[in-house]
């Protein structure tokens, strides 16, 4: 039993579109379970202190993670072990327990400063907590929270062996173990232990993690030893590129460490309308952005190195325009049901109607950014992909920078000038709400986002002339289906208003599903006629996965 199911989890997946698929299968899992997460939140805590202070003790270890345990992610590791991967299995084996062995200490001599100096820590970024008397119970929460960055690092490792394996199936499949962890913590050491039972959730939510991928790793031959024997110019050399791209991943959560603090300033239950916003707006960027720049980046790490540049070009092209077909409908119906997805997922308990509007105007804000977040994370991976490491970081610095700098400027501008405040406020429906300042947060995120992306995408044209021409023709049609399907979606929704009982949770969503569904049926419609390329590849993989059609009869049946 034990050999057939490690047998069916670490089978290699070869295919660009079955592995993103398959990527995007875990991710969908990954979310429900984050969905019901972020529900027992919102139901026990509702946008108060207590979800504020759990928030923002996340962001240092977080900073952590994303500094240190990033250099040993999949878009750090994936080429060089790849490379030491083709002068065989010694070489390897050498390169896994090396780089292994340095992670180890740099991360625990990491956590250990970080838990050393917690309390001027807090102090500088959260002023305000520390004034309201919550500083011992953010540091104590905080402290506890620094065992995720060591245990996702580790995982993140494993991820990385087992990805140059092509086993995409090993880590689809343990993804939502650290949701799991989460809910666990919220269901038992939330009543016992308060706002440090839940970080407890988060410390074994990442221990399940890495625990479930270490068999493959193991039954490979790979898992990684400790050592103090180490190649220290073999580490070096991993170093010396992984810095600027450290840099690069850790610019996005700088920008949200900053937009916490700030929104520890603009009232009760700020910073947890923020993240909540934050995470629902990710379920887009994960099952399409983040599920195809991982299934592509190894894909495009050995077609630059064994094809050249005209092939790396033709897969890259190939990922984008997958990526836009699915994230700009999925935009627009997140914008269109944003009410009944947010009064879904969030709204009951001591969530009230008011945090439901609030959060739903934020993932507005938040999630129209989505599609240029999704091609930047691509952009960036592919840059990584060629060893180019120096145009990521400045260009995601520059947004950074920009981003923080509107944010302040935002808040400043909707505090200080009332008609500026009434025109988002009535754009976005929450008149007469509390702390409505707090948009402003996401709204910046969004231009960065959109900044960033433009920077990218002049940075790929101009290395590969005539890039932009094609995607265009898929641009096209996404977004025409997308405005069509979308108006279809908004107005099914006054259809459904007498059908269903909107005063329970089960009647608006079954109001947002039911607009969604009619919605995706006209998009699918609309793309079918436009005769879409994209929309083929993929009933070709899934057909010729599941039902074993050939693709000159799917062909013959569009045509």
């Amino acid at each position: 039993m034990v050999k057939r199911i490690l047998s069916f989890v670490g089978r290699e997946i070869s295919g660009l579109h079955e592995a993103a698929y398959l990527l995007a299968g875990s991710a969908i899992a990954s979310l429900a379970f984050a969905v019901v997460r972020d529900r027992l939140l919102a139901h026990a805590l509702g946008a108060s202190t207590t979800l504020d202070l759990y928030y923002a003790a996340f962001r240092v270890p977080d900073f952590i993670y994303v500094v240190v345990a990033s250099l040993v992610s999949t878009s750090i590791l994936v080429p060089f072990l790849v490379e030491s991967k083709s002068k065989g299995g010694d070489d390897l084996r050498r390169s896994i327990s090396d780089l292994f062995s340095a992670f180890s200490i740099l991360i625990l001599a990491s956590c250990a400063v970080a838990f050393a100096f917690m309390p001027q820590i807090s102090r500088i970024l959260f002023p305000q907590m520390v004034a309201q008397g919550m500083g011992a119970e953010l540091v104590t929460v905080s402290r506890i929270l620094l065992l995720s960055p060591l245990f996702l690092g580790i995982a993140g490792f494993f991820t990385s062996i087992a990805q140059i394996q092509n086993r995409f199936m090993v880590y689809a499949m343990s993804v939502p173990l650290y949701n799991i962890g989460i809910i666990i913590g919220i269901l038992f050491f939330l009543p016992s232990w308060g706002s440090a039972g839940l970080a407890w959730g988060v410390a074994l939510g990442a221990v399940l993690l890495c625990v479930a991928q270490a068999p493959i790793i193991i039954r490979d031959g790979l898992f990684p030893r400790l050592s103090l024997a180490i190649d220290w110019p073999r580490i070096r050399k991993v170093a010396f590129l992984s810095i600027p791209r450290t840099v690069t991943m850790s610019s996005q959560q700088l920008t949200t460490m900053a937009f916490v603090s700030f929104a520890s300033f603009l009232g009760v239950g700020s910073i947890s309308i923020f993240s909540f916003a934050l995470n629902l707006q990710s379920v887009p960027l994960s099952i399409i952005g983040a599920s195809y720049s991982s299934a592509a980046f190894p894909v495009l790490a050995r077609i630059i190195i064994e094809q050249g540049r005209e092939a790396f070009l033709h897969k890259l092209a190939s990922a984008f325009k997958h990526i836009i077909f699915w994230s700009i409908p999925l935009t627009v119906l997140f914008i269109v049901l944003r009410a009944q997805i947010v009064r879904t997922v969030l709204g009951s308990g001591a969530f009230s109607w008011s945090d439901t509007k609030l959060t739903a105007a934020a993932l507005a804000l938040f999630v129209i950014s989505s599609v240029a977040q999704s091609m930047t994370l691509l952009f960036v991976r592919a840059f990584y992909a060629e060893g180019k490491t120096s145009k990521p970081l400045i260009l995601n610095v520059v947004s950074m920078v920009f981003s923080v700098a509107a944010a302040f400027l935002l808040i400043k501008l909707f505090l200080h000038w009332p008609i500026f405040a009434y025109f988002i406020e009535s754009l976005l429906r929450t008149e007469g709400i509390a702390n409505t300042s707090v948009l402003m947060l996401p709204l910046a995120f969004s231009l960065g986002a959109f900044l960033n992306l433009a920077l990218h995408w002049h940075s790929c044209a101009r290395e590969f002339s005539g890039f932009g021409r094609l995607l265009y023709r898929t641009i096209f049609q996404s977004v025409g289906a997308s405005v069509i399907g979308g108006y279809v979606a908004y107005a099914s929704l006054r259809l459904f208003d007498n059908v269903f009982d909107l005063s329970t949770v089960l009647g608006v969503f079954l109001q947002g599903l039911c607009a969604g569904l009619v919605g995706m049926l006209a998009m699918i419609i609309v793309l079918w006629l436009l005769k879409s390329v994209e929309m083929r590849d993929i009933l070709v993989t899934f057909r010729h996965k599941v039902w074993k059609v050939d693709r000159a009869s799917l062909d013959r049946l569009q045509s």
